[in-house]
């Protein structure tokens, strides 16, 4: 059968429709589905990841160490605790400090972490080395300041110190500053 401008026409086969078959609809909302599902044990795996860097700073890192009037020209040990936050784990570190004043009146605090191999510096121990820190592991020894006589590769870091209130609050430690 035609029409008038000798186009052919079959009425057995039906007009084609636009829009989804029953088929793609299935198909789509399966794999959707299957898809979200197969996504859900990775949300808390995400969030254990980044909680860490959506949780506030909160308090300073400043920690009330000693009296100033407990500090004189001579080092003294002193351990403090300070929290610790290592990503998500948060932990209470204890810590030790060399606190004295200089020449100028001036407080300043050494850690006590030999900059050799992380032994531990001890001041006035060893007699042939009188007024000076000494590492008992290998020889290494400083000044009161910190600077490294032998063995070591660099001076004992400095604390960040302030006073505030007739007390000695210490921070992070940085380089040594003074030598």
């Amino acid at each position: 059968m035609s029409d008038k401008h000798g186009n052919e026409h079959n009425p057995a086969k039906p007009a084609l429709k636009k829009g989804m078959s029953r088929r793609q609809f299935l198909t789509y909302t399966l794999g959707g589905t299957g898809g979200f599902l197969a996504a859900m044990p990775l949300i808390p795996m995400i969030r254990f990841a980044v909680d860490p860097l959506l949780q506030s700073g909160g308090e300073s890192d400043l920690v009330k160490v000693a009296p100033v009037d407990e500090i004189t020209n001579e080092p003294k040990e002193y351990t403090f605790t300070k929290i610790q936050a290592d990503g998500w784990y948060v932990d209470e570190a204890k810590f030790t400090a060399w606190i004295s004043k200089d020449d100028k009146g001036e407080i300043f605090a050494l850690s006590p972490v030999c900059k050799h191999l992380g032994c531990t510096v001890s001041w006035n121990t060893n007699p042939s080395l009188p007024n000076e820190y000494f590492c008992p592991c290998h020889g290494a020894h400083y000044t009161k300041d910190g600077k490294d006589l032998a063995i070591a590769q660099g001076p004992l870091d400095e604390y960040e110190v302030e006073v505030q209130n007739g007390y000695v609050y210490l921070g992070n430690l940085k380089p040594n500053s003074r030598v």
